[in-house]
């Protein structure tokens, strides 16, 4: 057996007493395979002061632990964990495993009820890993770069106020589409097309469709309908003075930017992927019916292949 330790990041909501439960049955489980939790310092404090004969036991990310040394990231809660999870340890190659204690959990692989179930897996090494596309994104002004970040789910630009609207031109691949009024704009990955995107009417991709989205929000616009592009595409939003509006950038509903009037948002395929580990590899079919509580009753469809 090999005496290299075995690092496992625990992202959890440890404000709810159900998330600090769920991580210290996690740490328990992974001390007694011999395995090291870590846990981000504020998480960790919170933790211990529920379970204190935990200290001594957890290493601190960052501190002791690099994100670089971690083999996987043990994530409880539901999709908005799992997209701070994906902040956290941005750039590094342990995959995100999320464990749903939230409502839809999406991204999550796994239920409660099968958290030692999905531990003991992860312990083996019994997952598959599956690369998401991710976007980068650049705020330029007078063509000078001012902000710079990412998204797994999605970038939006919106009005930062309710009473005005903002006028936008977008863009694709260099060339202009379109001008019109909207409340903003919301450039995604498939991942993302289950969450904002979906909810502003934009479409259902599968997560092995490689694509870029563009959806307009409550566009004053006859030709605003929502675009699927390539991969290899920039999407480009530049907020224009028209309304003396002020717009803000969000990415993930996390990171966030003011943009001044005649800003530029550009979006692109990042050249990083976010990597998730998987425990069931099923058709995201089923994903959508289980998560979404969709009607199937009466269909009659193949046994085998068709």
């Amino acid at each position: 057996m090999s005496d290299t330790p075995r690092y496992f990041l625990i992202v959890a909501h440890t404000g709810r007493a159900d998330s600090v439960e769920a991580a210290s049955t996690v740490c328990r489980q992974l001390l007694a395979a011999g395995a090291v939790p870590v846990l981000a310092i504020d998480e960790r404090a919170d933790l211990l002061a529920a379970c204190p004969e935990l200290n001594g036991h957890i290493a601190i990310l960052g501190d002791t632990v690099r994100t670089a040394e971690l083999e996987l990231v043990i994530v409880l809660g539901g999709d908005g964990t799992i997209l701070r999870s994906a902040e956290l340890v941005r750039g590094c190659s342990a995959p995100l495993l999320g464990i749903n204690l939230g409502h839809v959990g999406f991204l999550a692989e796994s239920e409660r009820d099968d958290l030692g179930e999905a531990v003991r897996r992860a312990l083996k090494g019994d997952y598959e890993v599956e690369e998401r596309l991710a976007l980068s994104v650049r705020v330029k002004v007078a063509d000078e770069v001012v902000y710079e970040t990412w998204a797994l789910n999605e970038v939006t630009v919106e009005k930062a106020s309710r009473e005005r609207m903002i006028e936008v031109v977008v863009e694709i691949d260099g060339r202009p589409l379109s001008s019109f009024g909207c409340d903003g704009v919301v450039l995604s990955t498939p991942t993302g097309s289950t969450a904002y995107s979906f909810s502003a009417g934009g479409p259902i991709v599968w997560p092995g469709v490689e694509a870029l989205l563009l959806v307009p929000l409550s566009a004053h616009a006859l030709f605003a309908r929502p675009l699927v592009v390539g991969p290899e595409s920039s999407l480009a939003v530049e907020v224009l003075s028209r309304t003396g509006a002020r717009a803000v950038l969000c990415a993930d509903g996390r990171r966030t930017h003011d943009l001044p009037q005649g800003s530029r948002v550009i979006a692109r395929r990042s050249s990083v992927p976010v990597r998730l580990a998987r425990l069931h590899i099923g058709p995201f079919t089923d994903r959508l019916v289980n998560k979404f509580n969709l009607p199937v009753t009466g269909w009659r469809g193949p046994v085998g292949r068709e």
